[in-house]
């Protein structure tokens, strides 16, 4: 008799905790029928980033491993080249970097310093097979990669197996749901008058330009500080690959960073405005 009480006991608590785990790792909520697909074609989407977007939280600079990233308005048109990777089941249905839920199924795609919402076409370089998706998280951080895909959109550009590709992104515009022409805040000379950008100009130098991560932190770390100014690295990807830039910021005015260039060991920096 005990012996039975016991085996029940232990078919039971086999029985929760399955249901357990299945109720933990369900994909129900976030399943195929969910799926999202976008356009490729440029005028679905708005032609670039409204001041609320601009001043969302996911545009703040952040700091991962020692590096700090500074994400950036990006043009439609613009392209990168780099290794993607992609990201599944261990994701599914946690929280992104702008507060979604990932869906493996969905057509998204984390990146590290485009703005949230951006939707690019992605393009394997070794097949020519191309997938469109919106960015909404952030990452990967591995230095060799730029972009990590859904596993739905790794599928569409035969990359499961592999892990990796290499991939060009062309940005094809910004998504929302109320889609909206919205012109950048930028100077625009209208009808004799002239808009001012709204964004707080400031001044830095550009130090040095690393293709590693090391020697941009030696170089931070020697001239962090230096009379009384700040070293930052920037991550950078553009079509010549990924570049690691370290900056001397801090600069308030152009007069200001000027006479720092011309009178100090930065002379042959560059001036950069923000």
């Amino acid at each position: 008799m005990n012996k039975l009480f016991f085996f029940f006991l232990f078919l039971s608590l086999v029985f929760m905790l399955g249901c357990s785990r299945k109720s933990r790792y369900s994909y129900s909520k976030y399943d195929r029928s969910q799926v999202t697909t976008y356009s490729a074609n440029k005028n679905d989407y708005d032609t670039g980033l409204s001041a609320k977007a601009y001043k969302h939280p996911t545009m703040n600079p952040y700091r991962i491993h020692g590096v700090k990233y500074y994400p950036h308005d990006t043009d439609v048109g613009d392209t990168y080249k780099g290794n993607a990777s992609w990201y599944g089941p261990d994701f599914h249905g946690k929280l992104t970097s702008n507060g979604e839920r990932y869906n493996m199924y969905d057509m998204t795609a984390a990146h590290k310093t485009l703005p949230m919402h951006t939707v690019v076409k992605v393009t394997n370089l070794k097949n020519g097979l191309t997938a469109i998706v919106r960015i909404n998280d952030r990452g990967p951080f591995i230095a060799t990669r730029i972009i990590d895909l859904s596993n739905s959109a790794a599928r569409k550009i035969d990359m499961v197996g592999a892990g990796t590709a290499p991939v060009k992104i062309e940005v094809l515009g910004f998504h929302s749901k109320n889609k909206k022409r919205i012109i950048r805040k930028k100077a625009i000379k209208k009808e004799n008058k002239v808009i001012i950008s709204q964004r707080k100009e400031s001044y830095s130098l550009q130090i040095a330009s690393f293709s590693n991560i090391e020697g941009a932190i030696k170089t931070q770390e020697k001239h962090n500080h230096t009379d009384g100014y700040t070293t930052v690295i920037k991550d950078v990807e553009n079509q010549n690959g990924r570049f690691f830039k370290v900056y001397l910021t801090g600069f308030k005015t152009e007069q200001e960073v000027r006479d720092y260039k011309n009178n100090s060991e930065f002379s042959s920096s560059f001036i950069i405005k923000n």
